[in-house]
């Protein structure tokens, strides 16, 4: 039976779901923009949370105690001028609320109030400020808390007169509070930056790291020394132990292909010395030839075996080098076109890949009349094309071509020699540059093999 999801369940399950992947791609995909952004914000959330929860609540709490309390002297000031007539001119009001309260009155003659002012983002005060006035006075009135920044004018609409009343801000507000909220600001600007710096530290280590493990893939040589945290030097430490453990083994691997290599040399010479001392005839040249493929394969499969791990990458004029390689085949009777462009100097493994190129220019030689070689070096990458005009090889049998040993019997021509080693070698040397191989389609109707390595 199969389950049906409610719809109630499945829309939010969507919604949620939609909101986690973009989430997940806005997010920092470094580890440094990570830890930071795990140290950095809760510590936001945690001073946001106290000034709304805390301090906003505060903030408005005194403002309401101080608006309240100067909304209760002004209405003082009213009631004392309203009981008191003998005061005409208001000269003692005045002088007592200027010294007494530090409030300026004007008492002017009875007219229209002003048209209401538009509120400011933030109307703390003046919500506040005309709630006090609208309960405790009760008349019409007009208030500006926006014009002069320190001063609030208000102004109350008497009987036979208007007031005007000059406050200083501090009287109905609580100034203070943007004091702390700086304070605020400025220590966790203080602690960012000691994260910042803490956290950079710490990451130094894991990019050291991973720049020795790339140069290593590549076969490049740089100074490493485990660092940092215990647990990053425990990486680190693993890491030089099993590159040693690989350089061993290699240095193991060359030592017996030499000693394999010398041994079968040698059976071979006795074997050419033999067959010179039988003389010349049919026979002898069948046996020369088998020999001379022997010794052809042999050094086909030691070359495969042995690989060049112990040449180190140095920086190399590629154009000149791959300008060789054309040269050469164009020695040997091959049609070829070069074409290069970009910067010459390239980090490679010369003698390497000077090897790898030879064998996908010898196989476009020998299997097709014409050739092109075209390379482009830019920031990142070397890409050197090899066309011909040959048979090619069908999409499906081009991973196979690179299998060791292996022949395309259809594709192409046995006859033509070969240990089915060509392909094999040149990948393999140009992932030791952390690079590929790959075979396509070649504008000219045959093959392109194209190889890519880090410069």
């Amino acid at each position: 039976m199969k389950f049906v999801e409610h719809p109630a369940i499945a829309a939010p399950r969507r919604v949620w779901r939609g909101f986690a992947l973009w989430l997940r791609a806005k997010m920092p995909k470094g580890l440094f923009a990570r830890s930071l952004l795990i140290v950095v914000l809760p510590m936001l959330l945690l001073q946001t949370a106290v000034v709304y929860f805390f301090m906003e609540r505060h903030w408005q709490a005194i403002t309401i105690r101080l608006s309240r309390m100067l909304t209760q002297e002004i209405a003082a000031l009213i009631d004392v001028y309203e009981s008191y007539p003998q005061d005409k001119d208001a000269t003692q009001l005045t002088r007592i609320a200027a010294q007494r309260m530090k409030l300026q009155i004007f008492i002017t003659p009875p007219g229209a109030l002003p048209p209401p002012l538009p509120k400011p983002f933030f109307a703390l005060l003046d919500n506040v400020l005309s709630q006090q006035i609208r309960t405790q006075i009760k008349r019409p009135f007009w208030i500006d808390t926006v014009g002069a920044s320190n001063v609030i004018e208000i102004r109350v609409q008497l009987k036979d007169a208007q007031l005007r009343v000059y406050a200083s801000r501090n009287q109905a507000y609580a100034t203070y509070s943007s004091i702390f909220i700086g304070w605020m600001a400025g220590t966790a600007l203080v602690l960012i930056g000691v994260a910042v710096l803490f956290l950079r530290n710490q990451i130094k280590p894991i990019r050291r790291l991973a720049e020795a493990s790339e140069a290593f893939g590549k076969g490049r040589e740089i100074a490493f020394r485990p660092s940092g945290a215990r647990e990053v030097r425990q990486a680190g430490l693993a890491f030089v132990d099993m590159k040693r453990r690989l350089e061993r083994a290699m240095e193991q691997r060359t030592a017996m292909l030499n000693g394999v290599s010398h041994d079968l040399r040698t059976v071979l010479t006795r074997f050419k010395l033999s067959l010179a001392l039988l003389g010349e005839g049919p026979e002898q040249e069948a046996i020369a030839r088998d020999i001379a493929e022997m010794q052809r394969m042999l050094e086909a499969y030691l070359a495969f075996a042995r690989g060049d791990g112990g040449e180190s990458a140095v920086a190399t004029d590629a154009r000149a080098l791959i300008g060789e390689l054309v040269a050469a085949a164009e020695r040997h009777g091959a049609a070829t076109r070069y074409a290069y462009s970009g910067e010459a100097q390239a980090i490679l493994r010369p003698d390497a890949y000077r090897r790898c190129l030879a064998n996908l220019i010898g196989n476009a030689q020998r299997y097709g009349k014409k050739i092109e070689v075209s390379a482009t070096r830019d920031d990142k990458r070397l890409i050197v094309h090899v066309d011909d005009d040959g048979p090619g090889i069908a999409p499906e049998n081009r991973e196979d071509a690179f299998r060791p040993f292996y022949r395309l019997d259809e594709a192409r021509n046995q006859d033509a020699g070969g240990a089915g080693l060509g392909l094999a070698i040149a990948r393999d040397i140009a992932r030791a540059h952390g690079g590929d191989v790959t075979l396509e389609t070649s504008p000219l109707g045959g093959l392109r093999a194209s190889v890519s390595v880090p410069v």
